[in-house]
C-alpha cells in the first residue's frame, strides 16, 4: 500500500515537474510575429528576399509573408490595413500615401533602375541608345513588338512617363499590354522576340538564368 502511495505522489510530482517545465518552455518561446510584406513582383523576382528573410526572419523571431504584386495593388492593400509593410518602387505615390495617413514614415532602403531589353538581334535598331524617349520613338516606328506590364506597377509608371514624355500613345497591334508581373512580362518577351521596360535587378537574375534577351 505504501509503495502504491509513493508511486502515486511520484507520478503527481513529475506530473506537476513536466507541466511547469512546459509553461517556462512556452514563455520562453512565443509563437512567431506574423508580418504581412507587401512588395513588387520585380523585387520579388530578383532573389533579394530569399536572401534576406531568412535572417530577419531568426533574429526577430518573425514570420513574413510576402504577397508579390504590382506598386498600385500593394500601396491598395496598405491602404485598406491588409499589408503591414509595403516595399515598392513609385516615389510620388509612397509620398501620397504617407501625406494621407496611410503610413507612419518612408524610407530609402535602395535603388533600382530601368533598362529596354530586347531581342539580340535588335530588329527596332535601339542597342546603345542612351536618351529612353529617342528609343521609344523608334520602336514606335518599327513596329517592333513591344510587351507592356499594364498592371499599375512601378515599371509600368515608369513606362507610361516615357511615352508621355515622348508624346507617344501607343497603340496598335505591335503594343501588347500584358496585365503580368515582370518575371511573366520577360518570358513572354523572350517567345515573341519583343522589347519591353524592365527593372534592372530583374533583367540580371534572368540573364543569369539564361534569358535571351539583351
Amino acid at each position: 500500500m505504501r509503495a502504491t502511495q509513493r508511486f502515486a505522489q511520484c507520478l503527481l510530482i513529475l506530473s506537476l515537474f513536466l507541466t511547469l517545465v512546459g509553461a517556462n518552455a512556452s514563455a520562453q518561446e512565443p509563437d512567431p510575429q506574423r508580418l504581412i510584406l507587401a512588395t513588387t513582383t520585380s523585387t520579388n523576382d530578383s532573389g533579394l528576399l530569399d536572401y534576406i528573410l531568412p535572417d530577419f526572419e531568426a533574429t526577430y523571431h518573425a514570420e513574413v509573408d510576402v504577397v508579390s504584386v504590382g506598386t498600385g495593388e500593394a500601396i491598395a492593400l496598405g491602404e485598406s490595413g491588409d499589408a503591414d509593410v509595403l516595399l515598392v518602387h513609385a516615389r510620388s505615390r509612397e509620398d501620397a500615401f504617407v501625406e494621407a495617413g496611410h503610413g507612419l514614415i518612408r524610407y530609402d532602403v535602395m535603388y533600382n533602375d530601368f533598362v529596354i531589353l530586347g531581342p539580340s538581334d535588335d530588329p527596332a535598331g535601339i542597342r546603345g541608345m542612351m536618351v529612353a524617349t529617342e528609343a521609344f520613338d523608334k520602336l514606335a516606328e518599327s513596329g517592333a513588338s513591344f510587351i507592356s506590364r499594364g498592371d499599375d506597377s512601378g515599371t509600368y509608371t515608369k513606362e507610361k512617363a516615357i511615352w508621355e514624355a515622348a508624346s507617344i500613345t501607343p497603340e496598335g497591334d505591335w503594343y501588347i499590354s500584358a496585365g503580368q508581373g515582370m518575371g511573366e512580362v520577360l518570358t513572354m518577351c523572350e517567345e515573341l522576340q519583343a522589347y519591353a521596360v524592365s527593372d534592372r535587378a530583374t533583367c540580371l537574375v534572368r540573364q543569369g538564368e539564361g534569358l535571351g534577351l539583351e
